[in-house]
């Protein structure tokens, strides 16, 4: 199997125009509305390159699949009967391993497990043949730790799908860079799945793990939540990102975030302004921001403490409406904001890695390469 996968851009709107032409199914496929006039922003740079390139799809998850479900940074006690019972109901087998299990009792309890354990859960869950999917627990911290012993010649040679986001962006940007295949940005057991968050969240997430959301489909984004085009225009790229501390945590390694040709996405939870500015900040300074092909704006929730006024949380608000302005604006290509991926609900699925094309006119994602076989 190559290691990357190539798209051109006219073969990929192709598809696009055959898909959409044919329907895909009894449901009707979710599609933004046509660019009103009144958007209110400034056009981008027209996109000039014509070939993109994307990381290799995975086997989709078969009905009836198997799960593993495992936690690379910290754990969630008391939750495993909980979740094997949750994969149970719809109809998958699940596989707990023992970082599932673990409690708060353990000498560094912000980990589900030693280093050593984490790492060698995660190499057992993609080497067996078993396996068809890899849900992880939470997030939390502790996934950084295992970055330089990861052996992803193994991981590429046993691609599959792996869900999570937060603190397991480490992993994601690392699987990227060094493995070559599409992982996904999305809602895990304890923290979304459990919690019966708003649709379409688990539906999003199955839809792309099993083939009905593929080349030429629109991401879905709910109605009630309004997106603002910051930056109009149109651009194609490979998506990538996550968590924004999580990718400024990387920066200057091996497996830091690799921006060029891409569709940044970025998000965070409970982190002030001033904060969210020295992380920006960073990746300007690190030459992460020249070469982005357009910018996803997530969800950037609890930014204010606990304790603001209201008058406080207004001034918080606005200054990260002023930092998208500063950083994001004069980049020249299509920004949209306000996309409901990653701390938020309903928490929407994005492939990372994968050619999808930013739309900021009709203000939505369209994806572009084939995400799973």
């Amino acid at each position: 199997m190559q290691r990357r996968f190539f798209l051109n851009l006219t073969s990929a709107l192709g598809a696009s125009a055959l898909l959409q032409a044919c329907g895909g199914g009894g449901d009707t496929p979710f599609e933004p509305p046509a660019p009103g006039p009144h958007l209110g922003c400034a056009p981008a740079m027209p996109n000039a390159a014509w070939l993109v390139q994307g990381l290799q799809p995975v086997p989709s998850l078969p009905p009836g699949g198997s799960i593993a479900v495992l936690a690379p940074a910290s754990p969630a006690a008391g939750r495993a009967q909980e979740v094997a019972d949750w994969l149970s109901s719809r109809g998958f087998v699940p596989r707990l391993y023992p970082s599932a299990y673990a409690g708060t009792g353990i000498q560094d309890d912000y980990l589900a497990a030693s280093d050593a354990q984490r790492l060698q859960e995660l190499h057992s869950a993609f080497a067996d043949p078993l396996i068809d999917a890899i849900l992880c627990l939470r997030g939390g911290y502790g996934s950084a730790r295992l970055l330089s012993q990861i052996d992803f010649e193994l991981l590429r040679q046993h691609a599959k799908p792996f869900v999570g986001y937060s603190d397991i962006t480490a992993l994601h940007l690392a699987i990227a860079r060094k493995a070559g295949f599409v992982s996904f940005h999305g809602p895990m057991l304890t923290s979304d799945l459990l919690r019966n968050r708003q649709a379409p969240t688990e539906q999003a997430l199955f839809d792309q793990l099993q083939g009905r959301q593929n080349a030429g489909t629109w991401l879905p984004h709910p109605a009630q939540f309004p997106l603002q085009s910051l930056r109009c225009g149109s651009a194609q790229g490979r998506l990538i990102g996550g968590n924004l501390a999580m990718i400024g945590s990387t920066l200057g390694t091996p497996w830091e975030i690799d921006t060029q040709n891409a569709i940044l996405f970025v998000e965070d939870v409970g982190e002030a302004p001033y904060k969210i500015d020295r992380l920006l900040t960073q990746l300007r300074l690190a030459g992460k921001l020249r070469g982005v092909r357009g910018v996803l704006i997530g969800d950037f929730s609890d930014v204010s403490a606990a304790d603001s006024t209201p008058e406080q949380q207004a001034w918080d608000a606005d200054r990260l409406q002023r930092l998208w302005q500063e950083f994001f604006v004069p980049l020249n290509v299509p920004v949209l904001a306000g996309w409901r991926s990653g701390h938020v609900d309903p928490n929407l699925t994005l492939p990372i890695g994968a050619i999808v094309t930013l739309d900021a006119d009709r203000q939505g994602v369209r994806v572009e390469q084939t995400l799973v076989v």
